[in-house]
């Protein structure tokens, strides 16, 4: 989980209190408040899993290509016919 994750959650349990105040007390614009944090919220959380998961495929694919790139290394020895 990373730093807008969190920062998601934060703000859609906050946004969520909000709202329900808002609801409870009859304040529309407390209502609206929370929602709109709410809505934010989620959208951080989107963001911050949506770059953890490239982050993710990123290490994956350098993991790939590093054992790939092991597996098909060439002995560094030079060729007698390069020679000067």
């Amino acid at each position: 989980m990373n730093k807008d994750q969190v920062k998601g959650i934060i703000d859609e349990v906050a946004g969520t209190a909000k709202r329900k105040a808002g609801e409870l007390t009859d304040n529309p614009k407390l209502e609206l408040e929370g929602a709109v944090q709410q809505a934010k919220g989620k959208a951080e959380g989107a963001w911050g899993k949506a770059t953890e998961s490239v982050h993710h495929a990123i290490e994956n694919t350098e993991a790939h290509l590093d054992a790939h790139v092991k597996s098909h290394s060439i002995s560094a020895t030079p060729n007698s016919e390069h020679k000067k």
